[in-house]
């Protein structure tokens, strides 16, 4: 057997046993749904091919735009904050100080915690009448807050009282929707803590101590040298985050349903809107269209970043 085809058959086998895993619990399930998408798909009665039609149906359908506006406001609010609290908190933790490696433990934690167990504990936590939140308001003689149950905006509640009426898609995140902001922003923060403190200890020592000889300061030395070398770093989380923020469910599902989507649907996110129509109406069909326009927009999402944002990205 020639030497060539022989190392190529030995390669192979090695890859065998993940691309069969990669074919069966990827693969073929995401070409099943894009079938699926194809077909006025329900648990019983026939299959009828309808094309394109379930498609035409969700760029249609009011209830679609709306938890897609949901999913915009928690996107928007989710990861600027997370980006910016964790890169803080990594900046402080990256310093010689003591017990550093039980601090660095205590904010991945959450990072390994069931993302069920979380959301029935910060579900506690918002509780109007027995949560621990509410209980801290009480304290410093502040009104209790409905954190879950809430539909109003917050930037209409901000405005409202100067006399500024803004329309309902201008309303910002609801009081609900706010709260798994929270939430999501306490329970994501770890992971990109770990991040970015590897990015920062990937920075070679002697640019800051040609940046000190030259007599830069802490500010200087962040803003020439952290900055600069840590845009691979944040331009990763930065992608990944959007991406983690559009895919959110558990919470939501966890935490403020039922009714579906929380008050009014103010909480009902796209993937919440894709789990509602395939699991709990039936619609497989529609719902697997969702799925792949939602796929659609954050692939666009994806590609903008790469476009715009990695031209600022400094590699070398």
């Amino acid at each position: 057997m020639n030497k060539k085809l022989k190392a190529a058959l030995i390669g192979f086998a090695y890859l065998a046993p993940a691309l069969i895993i990669l074919l069966s619990f990827r693969i073929i399930p995401i070409l099943f749904s894009v079938r699926i998408s194809l077909y006025d798909w329900g648990m019983a009665g026939a299959r009828k091919f309808v094309g394109f039609t379930n498609y035409l149906h969700v760029l249609t359908d009011s209830v679609f735009w709306s938890s897609l506006l949901n999913t915009f406001w928690y996107a928007l609010f989710t990861v600027p904050v997370m980006l910016f609290s964790s890169l803080v908190i990594a900046v402080l933790l990256n310093q010689k100080i003591k017990a550093l490696g039980f601090y660095r433990t205590l904010y991945y934690l959450p990072v390994v915690t069931s993302i069920v167990a979380v959301s029935i504990v910060w579900k506690w936590l918002f509780n109007p009448e027995r949560g621990l939140l509410n209980y801290i308001l009480s304290l410093i003689h502040l009104s209790p807050i409905r954190w879950l149950e809430d539909p109003r905006g917050i930037f209409t509640l901000i405005f409202e009282p100067l006399g500024v009426h803004l329309p309902t898609g201008l309303a910002g995140p609801s009081i609900a929707l706010c709260s798994l902001i929270i939430m999501s922003i306490w329970k994501g923060l770890g992971y990109n803590i770990v991040i970015f403190l590897a990015g920062l200890q990937n920075i070679p020592t002697q640019y800051y101590e040609a940046a000190k000889i030259d007599g830069a300061g802490p500010f200087r030395l962040f803003r020439n040298v952290t900055w600069p070398l840590l845009t691979p770093t944040t331009f990763y989380i930065l992608v990944m985050s959007t991406i983690v923020a559009f895919e959110a469910f558990a919470q939501v599902w966890i935490m403020t349903g039922p009714p579906p989507g929380g008050p009014l649907g103010t909480t009902k996110v796209v993937m919440y809107y894709f789990y509602e129509q395939s699991f709990e109406l039936w619609r497989l069909g529609y719902g697997a269209s969702i799925a792949f326009i939602a796929f659609l927009i954050i692939l666009a999402l994806t590609i903008f970043q790469r476009q715009v944002l990695e031209k600022r990205v400094h590699y070398a």
